[in-house]
This record gives structure tokens, C-alpha cells and sequence, in this order.
């Protein structure tokens, strides 16, 4: 199993509207991706102010090659949705899960 975990960065000055992403853009991503081997998601929000991350979606595939064939899909349509809820630099991790 792998887990793709999409990061935002806490920045000073920078929007995210945390309603959006979790009630629009997350049922978009599994309505979207699912098909292509979303195994599940989950959501997390900083619960301190001063955390490295305002939020960190975990995308679950049983194959990177699955996360890659389902998200080059649809790439635009989450780089288009992504300007509705925030100006944040996300980060990309990509791990394996062992335990």
C-alpha cells in the first residue's frame, strides 16, 4: 500500500479556506480518482497555529503506478480547483507504508 501525502505549508499572508478543500475538493479527488485505485483519503488540519503544515491530505493507492495513471488524468482539473481554496505551494510526499 502506498500513501501520497499532499502537504500545505503554513505561511504568513497565504490563503486556505479549509471548508472548500474538504467539503468541494476532496469529494472531487475521490469522485475522480477512485476509479483509478483510490483505496481511501484522509484529512488532517493543524491543530496549532504555529504547525509546518495548515493542512495534509493522504491519498491511498495499492500501486504508485496507479496514483500516477489515475492523477495524470485529471491533473488540470485539480491545478484549476486548487486556485478556489488556496495560494499555498503544496508539497508531494510519496511513501511506501511497511508496518
Amino acid at each position: 500500500m502506498f500513501r501520497i501525502s499532499v502537504l500545505y505549508p503554513n505561511q504568513p499572508g497565504k490563503k486556505f479556506d479549509f471548508d472548500y478543500y474538504v467539503n468541494k475538493h476532496i469529494p472531487l479527488a475521490e469522485r475522480l480518482l477512485r476509479p483509478g485505485g483510490l483505496v481511501k483519503v484522509e484529512v488532517d488540519r493543524a491543530a496549532d497555529a504555529n504547525a509546518p503544515f495548515i493542512a495534509v491530505a493522504h491519498l491511498y493507492f495499492n500501486s504508485v503506478d496507479d496514483f500516477q495513471n489515475a492523477f495524470a488524468v485529471h491533473a488540470a482539473e485539480f491545478i484549476t480547483d486548487s486556485l478556489n481554496y488556496t495560494d499555498i505551494a503544496l508539497q508531494v510526499q510519496i511513501s511506501e507504508i511497511v508496518k
